[in-house]
């Protein structure tokens, strides 16, 4: 009996030891960022949009839109060939844009940083030279950036989520099913296309669209700080005939990290009012 339980015993050690070693470790690269915190921006001093997206195209990026997220305010979205292959990965598409807003209000700037939303969107296929890489373009063109005080630890940003009960990167909001194209020429027609703010193909069967929330919804970042603006366009990827959105809870946690219990009641009805919003188009 006592060689049965032993034996039990050291079966359940194996398959233990099992499912840690199949638990995503820090590659090479990111050995230095283990237990540290990474900042959601790099932030900086003003510069007006017409010499910012002249430096962002010099520096090798593509600008996809000039869009007016806030009052006096600008967010540019712009994008390269590293994150476009890295986005055409399945269920990757967010991680293809990033984004530079400027306040014309507080005369400031605010980059999204590349490391920080890539290990977030990219999970256990993130590849930290990609991202390093982007954002070593972004601070040579832009070389007197620092860190926001918005942060997270690098470790937690995989399997990040604000709290229990609250949605994973993974559950993502369903907006609607239909065959690439149609799904396409359904965020294109609607009203006309105002809310449209930029498209992007990633491969036959992916598109990230952008897309701008109604002015009523869009105020919860006067709320909870204009600083990070660049929170918008919300984003649409259209994937494998489903057009999907990262459920708000999730997206506006990870966009301000800092925010409080409180705080997020404040705008208790914004995720909800996202989601429908995003979702008439594709009816």
């Amino acid at each position: 009996m006592k060689k049965i339980i032993s034996t039990i015993l050291a079966l359940s050690i194996l398959l233990f030891l099992g499912c840690s070693s199949a638990t995503p470790t820090a590659t090479q690269d990111t050995i230095s960022l283990e237990g540290k915190e990474v900042s959601t921006y790099l932030v900086g001093g003003y510069m007006d949009v017409k010499t910012a997206s002249a430096k962002l195209k010099e520096a090798g990026f593509e600008v996809l839109a000039n869009y007016a997220s806030v009052k006096k305010g600008n967010t540019i979205v712009f994008t390269n060939d590293a994150l476009k292959k890295e986005a055409a990965k399945p269920g990757r598409a967010y991680v293809a844009v990033m984004r530079l807003f400027i306040d014309n209000k507080e005369k400031m700037i605010s980059f999204t940083n590349p490391v920080y939303f890539g290990k977030a969107y990219m999970q256990d296929e993130y590849k930290h030279s990609i991202f390093l890489g982007v954002k070593e373009s972004i601070t040579k063109s832009f070389p007197d950036l620092q860190d926001s005080k918005d942060k997270l630890e690098f470790d937690k940003l995989a399997d990040y989520h604000y709290m229990m009960g609250m949605p994973y990167y993974q559950e993502q909001d369903e907006l609607g099913s239909a065959p690439h194209a149609e799904l396409i020429k359904k965020a294109k027609k609607f009203k006309h296309g105002k809310h449209l703010v930029f498209e992007l193909k990633l491969s036959d069967s992916s598109t990230l669209l952008g897309y701008e929330l109604e002015r009523r919804t869009k105020k919860f970042v006067k709320k909870i700080g204009r600083a990070n603006a660049a929170v918008l366009p919300y984003c649409v990827a259209i994937e494998n005939g489903k057009a999907k959105a990262l459920g708000a809870k999730y997206y506006l946690a990870l966009s301000y990290p800092l925010l409080t219990l409180g705080e997020f009641m404040t705008i208790a009805t914004v995720p909800g009012a996202i989601e429908k919003e995003l979702a008439k188009p594709f009816k």
